[in-house]
């Protein structure tokens, strides 16, 4: 299981010369313009067993297209938080389901481009639990690559964050 931080400043051309470079992943056939674009979603909490059923829960949520799973997660530097690892394997969070949320008509180096242009809006030390996290990441990259949104469920807590957030400011 390999994790490998995208910073801002990524480039296609810089992953060629590194070690253990993304090319040697690539192969003839997946760098063709149609691929299917999959939300895997991940449990936070064991708590999601239970609250699951009743459309809650805490995800963490990932999306696979061309072979490579790409999200957004937090730490304390001003550099990009998005990640790309291997499918349906993200280290520390428990694999739940995956979605398929439509297609993309983008070869893999355009996915790459779009990816590399949203890391510079998704730095680690802006990461937000109701306004700025991995869900919220996977809707942008979701909504660029496919033109549709993401399940609603997947990031409900969010929404609802804020709602009980100001409901208790304003209490008496």
């Amino acid at each position: 299981m390999r994790m490998r931080v995208l910073p801002a400043s990524w480039s296609s051309s810089s992953a060629k010369h590194s070690s253990g470079s993304s090319e040697s992943q690539e192969h003839p056939s997946s760098s063709s313009a149609t691929a299917a674009v999959y939300l895997n979603i991940y449990d936070i909490s064991p708590l999601n067993h239970y609250l699951y059923w009743f459309g809650l829960g805490i995800f963490h949520s990932g999306i696979q297209v061309h072979g490579m799973e790409y999200g957004f997660g937090a730490h304390e530097y001003p550099t990009s938080g998005v990640f790309q690892v291997e499918p349906k394997s993200c280290p520390g969070f428990i694999f739940r389901r995956s979605v398929c949320v439509g297609v993309t008509h983008m070869s893999r180096s355009q996915v790459r481009t779009s990816i590399e242009d949203l890391a510079e809006d998704y730095h680690g030390d802006t990461y937000h639990l109701i306004l700025k996290n991995c869900n919220h990441f996977t809707a942008d990259v979701c909504e660029r690559l496919t033109g549709k949104p993401v399940p609603g469920w997947v990031n409900r807590l969010a929404r609802l964050g804020p709602i009980s957030f100001h409901n208790q400011s304003v209490a008496p």
